[in-house]
């Protein structure tokens, strides 16, 4: 559909003489004003293929703004597993997690919930982890923290990282179990008919809260390198997302021409790390940054990691068992089912989020099912190659499809792609490890905090007026904040005399997406209140799969290659929770009437136009 331009041309195009506009869905039957129907307009909706120059531009633009989650969970892993002092390991952690998470992203692009969606490491297992190296038998030697004593080629120090590794690894791996259960078997809609607005909110709101201090850390290494980055990401995406730049292009019709390109909306994150990077690596040229390590500032020099990058191989394949057979430990198992509980539940939202901001309809049933199981699946893959970590769908890329107006799921697979080849490319994850830890910590002060306000969003579907709902969540947030932070300062206090029981208690009350969750969870369903008090109406209406049997539903969500169209000649198969019911895939033969073809409007969804960087849900 070609866009009809305004007199002004200060149109919220992404593109404005190129691509495929397609309206996101109203929850107001469509009535819109000028402006609001401006900000609405996608350059490409879903199933749209941008030019192969754009998917990988904006694959990029993905791969960086899920850079800063992803590299970070391996830098903070180190400090439990006692690499501090051992740059080039963090360089093969980097290297293995972007080569999982690319796999997983073409999974659950192609097979999963076939949204727009990135997948990358997870921050709710990334709590439960570090409770669980905290523990007393995990502790580091103390000659791993000086760097004058540490023999990076020793078996010593090799045994000493690589057994806390394992016991990582069989813990994510034996927890995913349960989350590609819950998924393949369609348990998830079980588990979320008890979970509602007040047990989310809480949930998602302290993941970000709960990192302020890796935040703080990070950007607190140099507050002007931060500010500045922080400073740009808000320029770019939110004052000069309007302005357009001229850009030569070349097309078959018009030949090389120039075409006005809204570059500040769809290349944000990009923009602001690429020029603070380059400012750190001028700054760094004329050593105007200090160059003795205890000063302060020297964190933010470009050429702190140098030797990584002249000792990291050119070509390096990760390969699952690269660390030795993985080891479980109860504690780490229970500690991690918190996380991945937590991370079904973010993910739930995120693709209900990405569906509304790429102009899909609602997610079915078994879209739902199918995108959990393969979650669950790139968990048992991320434990299995030793990450450290797991992988979940990312907010921060969700949001950005809201920014850039540019929701196809092509440009996701480029970012796939792109990660894949970062990962086995040694030299290029060296290479972005020389990002400064400002500039990470600069962008980590807008995507944490977006997590944050996220969670929070979701109390719109829930009555906020009400005495009931204003207990449940503050004392939610509170508890969340409280008990892991004493916990923490007082590790000694838990003991009841069996150790495996203290250990599984230390992780749960040390993980504060776990405290703040349950609570919400078990006073929610406790506490005597009305559907409509508690929002879950709200919440149903707003999520409702009454689209699962429209033509632009099976565009979306049915299998790829065909399958669907050949699965649908056996009825059996319906009864599957993660296929298709045999979605219509023509007009004709397929018995539908046309009312059943037109789109279904979701209710009560927020305006596009405020849902800012990560909205989750």
């Amino acid at each position: 559909m070609t866009p009809e331009k305004e007199g002004s041309g200060l149109d919220n195009y992404a593109f404005a003489l190129e691509g495929r506009f397609c309206d996101l869905p109203r929850a107001n039957g469509g009535k819109t004003s000028g402006a609001d129907q401006d900000g609405n307009k996608l350059a490409y909706c879903v199933t749209d293929v941008p030019p192969w120059y754009l998917c990988i531009v904006l694959g990029v633009q993905h791969c960086l703004t899920a850079f800063g989650g992803i590299i970070a969970i391996p830098l903070i892993l180190s400090q439990g597993l006692c690499l501090q002092h051992d740059g080039l390991t963090q360089s093969h952690l980097i290297s293995t997690i972007f080569f999982v998470s690319g796999i997983c992203t073409l999974l659950q692009v192609t097979v999963g919930i076939r949204l727009p969606i990135l997948q990358g490491g997870t921050f709710t297992l990334l709590a439960p982890s570090m409770a669980m190296l905290s523990m007393p038998e995990w502790t580091c030697p103390s000659w791993t923290q000086n760097a004058s004593l540490v023999n990076t080629s020793s078996t010593e120090f090799t045994e000493v990282w690589q057994s806390r590794m394992r016991a990582l690894q069989g813990s994510i791996m034996v927890g995913s179990l349960f989350q590609v259960f819950v998924g393949f078997s369609g348990l998830i809609g079980l588990f979320m008919r008890f979970i509602g607005p007040l047990t989310i909110a809480p949930t998602i709101s302290l993941i970000g809260l709960s990192l302020f201090d890796s935040a703080g850390s990070s950007a607190g290494n140099h507050w002007g390198i931060s500010s500045m980055t922080t400073a740009l990401i808000i320029l770019f995406s939110q004052y000069l997302r309007h302005i357009s730049l001229p850009f030569p292009t070349y097309s078959r019709d018009k030949k090389l021409h120039t075409s006005r390109v809204y570059i500040f909306q769809i290349l944000p994150v990009l923009l602001g790390i690429t020029l603070s990077w380059l400012i750190c690596f001028i700054l760094t040229t004329y050593n105007v940054l200090p160059t003795d390590p205890d000063q302060y500032g020297y964190l933010a020099r470009t050429d702190i990691k140098g030797d990584v990058i002249g000792q990291a191989p050119w070509f390096s394949f990760p390969y699952p068992g690269q660390w030795g057979v993985p080891t479980v430990s109860l504690a780490g198992v229970v500690g991690i089912l918190a996380g991945v509980i937590s991370s079904m539940i973010e993910s739930v939202g995120d693709y209900h989020a990405c569906a509304r901001l790429s102009g899909a309809p609602p997610p079915p049933k078994h879209a739902i099912n199918r995108g959990i199981g393969i979650e669950g699946l790139g968990c048992l893959l991320a434990g299995a190659w030793g990450t450290g970590n797991g992988t979940t769908s990312y907010s921060e890329n969700v949001g950005a499809l809201g920014i850039t107006k540019v929701g196809s799921r092509m440009v996701i697979v480029a970012s796939g792609v792109l990660m894949v080849v970062m990962g086995v490319f040694g030299k290029a994850g060296a290479i972005f490890t020389t990002i400064p830890s400002p500039v990470i910590g600069g962008m980590f002060m807008v995507m944490f905090g977006v997590i944050s306000a996220a969670g929070v969003s979701n109390l719109q579907y829930a009555d906020m007026n009400s005495a009931r709902n204003i207990f449940i969540f503050g004392f939610s947030m509170f508890s969340g904040l409280v008990i892991p932070n004493w916990i923490l300062k007082n590790p000694t206090a838990i003991a009841t005399g069996v150790v495996e029981l203290d250990q599984v208690l230390q992780v749960l009350l040390t993980t504060s997406m776990f405290v703040g969750g349950f609570f919400g969870f078990v006073l929610d369903n406790t506490i005597p209140g009305t559907k409509h008090e508690r929002g879950i109406l709200a919440w149903n209406k707003a999520h409702e799969d009454d689209s699962s049997n429209t033509l632009e539903s099976g565009e979306v969500y049915d299998l790829p290659f065909g399958i669907s169209s050949y699965l649908s000649s056996s009825s059996w198969l319906r009864y599957i929770p993660f296929c298709p019911p045999g979605a219509p895939s023509s007009l004709g033969g397929c018995g539908a009437d046309a009312k059943s073809l037109e789109p279904k409007q979701p209710l009560g969804h927020p305006e596009p136009a405020q849902i800012i960087i990560g909205v989750a849900l």
